[in-house]
């Protein structure tokens, strides 16, 4: 940092359900306002990624993680949870530049191209050839001799990109009888404890991947994006990746339960589904439905038929530039080109961070604290299932 440069000053907050130590308040209560959380053993944070009720804190090439332990999907040797950032020692020593939580599992990609899962791995999500669970990071062998580039863990599956010299692919692995690992599959084959190839994508420049639910999805250099697994709004099932079929360009891509948040080139925001918390098509009705998902798997019911998804623009951002989006599991979040972090949907845990739990169908500003939007170089925002984290430079 040159001469008469002033370093910028990080601040983190967390708001949402706090019932497995995730929120890194120190309690287990919910909260419905946002916490200012004090400084992290390693700063800056430069990337936060949400699961099902644990979190990971990338600084630096090295990992924390916190929350829910219980299938040791913190990667800290046990299976206790964990209230407040604590440092993964099992991939000390490695530099790692890309990470992600599922419900139950994470995952781990160094700068050398290798991949560590740990985790719940009842479902084959880990990738390890077989159906146990890790309590410790461990190498995905498949992997090592190719260049692992990002990793995306959904509900109970997991998609890796490679990127090499002569290999670029996707691969999935996990329960897939929503098409979600990107395979035909039958009633006989239904998970896959070995990382599966993924055709369709062969004719796409892939530079993002993403998983929720049983959803993945995958951005292309030009704009575009494929998805496949589970129909959103009811729809069915994809199992092979399926192009979007739109003009609009995109450059971000966030994945709930039930909606696609999408932001194009020019700034707008758009929402594939979303029938249910992502847009609150019924709020009253729904939430019922939902009120238990931060502590069980989701599952779907009658009245998810045979509608199609439709791609909506968001309301309520006329006149708003949006840089950066993020998708919980029935909530969504957003940052505006001038600072402020705007959120809606379930909000049945205060994880909209507006002071109560009601459920939102347009995006609302979250009133942070520490300075105004003005003064703020650099926000961003990550939602869990039922939780959110917003990271802030002044």
């Amino acid at each position: 940092m040159g001469d008469g440069e002033e370093e910028k000053k990080q601040t983190i907050w967390s708001w949402g359900a706090g019932s497995d130590g995730q929120l890194s308040t120190g309690s287990l209560d919910d909260k419905l306002l946002p916490q200012l959380l004090q400084p992290f053993p390693e700063t800056p944070v430069s990337h936060i990624a949400c699961g099902g009720a644990h979190a990971i804190a990338l600084c630096g090439g090295q990992v924390l993680t916190w929350g829910r332990g219980t299938a040791g999907q913190l990667g800290h040797g046990d299976t206790t949870n964990c209230l407040f950032p604590k440092p993964v020692k099992f991939v000390e020593g490695l530099f790692i530049s890309h990470v992600s939580a599922g419900w139950n599992h994470s995952g781990f990609v160094s700068d050398s191209g290798s991949v560590f899962t740990c985790g719940d791995g009842s479902f084959g999500q880990l990738g390890q050839g077989e159906y146990l669970s890790q309590c410790s990071p461990l190498q995905v062998s498949f992997f090592a001799p190719r260049f692992v580039q990002q990793i995306a863990c959904g509900m109970r599956h997991t998609i890796v990109l490679v990127k090499g010299a002569s290999d670029v692919s996707v691969y999935g692995f996990g329960l897939g009888r929503r098409g979600q690992v990107g395979l035909s599959t039958d009633k006989t084959k239904r998970s896959f404890s070995l990382p599966q190839v993924i055709t369709g994508l062969e004719e796409c420049e892939i530079v993002s991947i993403h998983a929720n639910g049983d959803h993945s999805a995958a951005l292309c250099a030009n704009g575009c994006l494929y998805t496949w697994g589970r129909g959103f709004s009811g729809g069915s099932c994809v199992q092979i990746p399926r192009r979007l079929s739109t003009a609009l360009k995109f450059s971000q891509v966030a994945i709930g339960w039930n909606h696609v948040l999408l932001l194009t080139v020019d700034g707008a925001v758009f929402m594939l589904g979303g029938t249910h918390h992502g847009m609150l098509a019924q709020p009253q009705q729904e939430s019922r439905s939902e009120e238990a998902a931060i502590k069980n798997l989701p599952s779907t019911t009658s009245s998810e038929a045979c509608s199609s998804p439709i791609l909506a623009e968001v309301p309520g951002l006329a006149g708003k530039k949006i840089q950066f989006i993020s998708a919980g599991a029935e909530h969504s979040a957003l940052v505006t080109e001038d600072g402020l972090i705007m959120t809606w949907g379930w909000g049945e845990h205060g994880q909209l961070g507006l002071g109560d739990t009601q459920d939102q169908t347009s995006p609302q500003t979250v009133p942070l604290a520490d300075a105004p939007s003005s003064l703020r170089t650099e926000s961003h925002v990550y939602c869990g299932s039922g939780f959110t984290f917003a990271l802030s430079f002044v």
